[in-house]
């Protein structure tokens, strides 16, 4: 592990710089997008940095880590003298991905961005360094070739820095910077390319820095992590890492199971994974803090651990990761379009966590499904869901229950009116509805924005803290969307119908009815998703025993074939029949754990007794407790605070979630757990389910 290959540098990502604003960094206030043009070419100005889009050799033996990066085409332009204020560029570092950098003025330069390799665009993601800074001028650096015409700079976005000199002698990581921000068309050719442009004082003479799109989280960081892990005998007791697959460019995608001690017998599944789009750090933050928290020993993360058994998938596309892509990996394709249609030897990650999803539904249920992503283009964090408008009211309700839960553990960060639920069929074969459709009942992507919150008064960026606090939150809501008291589940499903009628122009309590709707007609008809220029399969990556679909159909004739028709077009688009739904998710359930894949074993871990436990109470903070009188678990969930002061009935629209908060949602801090309203539900066996002791 690490960067060793010759003139390969590495970027500040690997140093555990985790520096967190003392105050929120609020948005650049947005400028207007006139912008001169710069005709790009050397007779405008000076090349000072050119990596060769063709490198020589393999892109295959440079997506591993440690390999080589291959030489400058152009050599970088040689400084006249201690007083040249030219800067030094260099990304041939991991995750590095600028191509050409154009000095035009003293202190203005114009970058062109690699795409992403086998492709010609996807350019979005930048990560680069710069030495030979000065203090006093304003620089003013322009991207010229990005690829969306929308972007989160034209409402606020900064790019973020990395000075090393503020790292080594303050302790200052990452942080925003930038004015006078421009993001606007800037060629009528087509495919039309966009130009960012931001102006910016360096904080040192003579020092490096580093800019980028997002907090960059590498492979090698991934690598560090899982060993440090693995070296740390109270988390791998719980934890076993296994190599999935090996990708592309022979690098491991890992898979993490993680349990309490004993087996997975009647215990079901949670299946969450992350980088299938490499661009999208900011994902692995947020999957940073998900494990942080699931292997602590909060007691709700033993909780957890003695609930389910997390199958977790961190970087699905590290060959991407590794050569600074956005979307891609090296079969110059967005393998997030490729789930249950690919061969494994052209998208390996995505079709062995397929794999492994319908071995582990073979044996136990599996109740979530999570793909961590980020969104360049909307503001705050959001989830895709999937709803059918052949299912039932109940099922389609039940699919915004989670994210209407996370929403209100998150008030100051997720926004379920951005929240979609239309199956696309530009998404079809996306990891969410991929296992969607293989039974998961809930499956779902998680966006987060490459910019920050709106909600709750903020206006301000997202710090490494906030993101790694949305998989604590995620943890918090899988344990609210558990529970056997149906209270909560109950108060979101009369919220969900209320909004979607609110939805139709329908008041509340009229009669009205959303159940017949189509998830088109309750949504915008703009794309959520921010994958709109992705690139379909070609037919070379097609399994060869998966038919083709015809582009037309032939219109049938008979009532009889329309119907049959629309009878399997309704199977295809709801949950495969045998499947197990679970709309009020009570309780555990019975289940064998998935061949080959059950922890190493070891000897079990023990907890010690809270006051009380001899009469049957766990040391889980009062959350399961074994009525010894019925042998029966009951599960206590908290007494959750009016959101208005001496409310005890009714709901109320909070503008800034987008939501209607229940009477039993407080906003603005993390909840006590309900110890008052028990629900006794029948026990697997006579023993407590949350410390499976006798």
């Amino acid at each position: 592990m690490g960067n060793t290959g010759p003139g390969w540098q590495r970027g500040p990502g690997h140093k555990p710089n985790q520096w967190v604003p003392p105050n929120p960094e609020p948005f650049c206030p947005p400028m207007g997008p006139e912008q001169p043009m710069y005709t790009l070419g050397e007779d405008q100005g000076t090349i000072v940095y050119h990596s060769s889009p063709v490198l020589q050799g393999s892109s295959f033996t440079r997506a591993r880590v440690g390999g080589a990066p291959g030489p400058l085409s152009s050599p970088a332009a040689p400084l006249e003298g201690p007083q040249d204020t030219t800067l030094l560029f260099e990304s041939r570092f991991e995750s590095g991905n600028l191509q050409k950098a154009i000095k035009v003025g003293p202190y203005e330069y114009v970058l062109m961005l690699r795409p992403d390799l086998y492709t010609a665009k996807h350019t979005q993601w930048f990560y680069f360094r710069v030495q030979n800074t000065r203090q006093d001028p304003l620089y003013r650096f322009t991207i010229a070739n990005m690829a969306k015409p929308k972007s989160l700079y034209g409402q606020g976005l900064q790019p973020l820095l990395y000075s090393q000199q503020d790292a080594q002698s303050r302790g200052i990581g990452w942080r925003r910077v930038g004015t006078d921000i421009h993001y606007c068309r800037g060629s009528a050719g087509e495919p039309p390319l966009f130009r960012l442009s931001w102006t910016v004082r360096f904080p040192h003479d003579g020092d490096t820095c580093f800019f980028a799109a997002c907090y960059p989280y590498t492979y090698s960081d991934l690598q560090r992590y899982l060993c440090a892990l693995a070296a740390d005998p109270a988390r791998s007791r719980y934890c076993t890492v296994q190599k999935l697959c090996r990708s592309l460019a022979g690098n491991s995608v890992y898979l993490l199971t993680i349990t309490s001690p004993g087996g997975t017998a009647g215990k079901r599944a949670v299946v969450v994974s992350a980088r299938v789009h490499p661009g999208e750090s900011g994902a692995s933050w947020a999957m940073r803090g998900f494990l942080d928290f699931l292997l602590s020993a909060h007691a709700d993360a033993q909780l957890l651990r003695r609930l389910f058994v997390f199958k977790v998938v961190p970087m699905l596309n590290p060959d991407g990761v590794v050569v600074g892509n956005s979307r891609c990996s090296l079969a110059g394709r967005d393998p997030n379009r490729a789930y249950g249609m690919a061969l494994p030897g052209s998208f390996p990650g995505v079709w062995h966590l397929r794999a492994m999803v319908k071995r582990v539904l073979a044996e136990q249920e599996v109740v979530l499904y999570c793909d961590f992503h980020g969104h360049s283009r909307k503001n705050n964090v959001f989830m895709y869901g999937c709803d059918a408008s052949g299912d039932g009211t109940g099922t389609r309700l039940h699919q915004r229950v989670f994210p209407l839960m996370l929403s209100k553990n998150a008030p100051d960060k997720f926004s379920f009116s951005s929240c979609k639920f239309q199956v696309q069929k530009s998404k079809e074969r996306t990891g969410r509805v991929s296992m969607w459709r293989l039974g998961v009942s809930h499956s779902y992507t998680l966006e987060v924005a490459f910019s920050g919150s709106t909600l709750g008064g903020r206006r301000s960026h997202f710090s490494m803290e906030d993101l790694e606090s949305l998989g604590r939150l995620l943890c918090d809501t899988l344990l609210d969307f558990c529970d056997p008291a149906p209270r909560k589940l109950q108060q979101c499903l009369v919220e969900a119908d209320v909004l979607l009628q609110q939805q139709m122009g329908l008041e509340p309590g009229s009669g009205g009815s959303w159940s017949n709707v189509s998830p088109s007609e309750l949504e915008s008809s703009t794309s959520g998703s921010d994958s709109s220029m992705s690139d379909g399969i070609p037919n070379d990556f097609h399994s060869p025993d998966r038919l083709m679909e015809s582009h037309r159909r032939k219109r049938l004739q008979r009532r009889r074939a329309r119907n049959g028709l629309r009878r399997t077009n309704r199977s295809h688009t709801s949950i495969p029949a045998g499947t197990c739904r679970h709309p009020i998710l009570p309780g555990v359930q019975n289940g064998g754990g998935s061949a080959g894949e059950k922890p190493r074993a070891s000897s079990n871990i023990t907890f010690p007794r809270a006051a009380g436990a001899g009469n049957g109470r766990c040391a889980t903070m009062g959350r399961h407790q074994l009525d010894s009188g019925t042998s029966a678990v009951t599960h206590r969930k908290p007494q959750l605070s009016p959101c208005h002061h001496g409310a005890t009935s009714g709901y109320s629209w909070d503008p800034a979630m987008g939501a209607i908060l229940g009477p039993s949602w407080q906003r603005g801090r993390r909840r006590p757990r309900d110890r008052t309203h028990p629900l006794t539900v029948p026990a697997v066996v006579s023993r407590c389910c949350a410390c499976a002791r006798q």
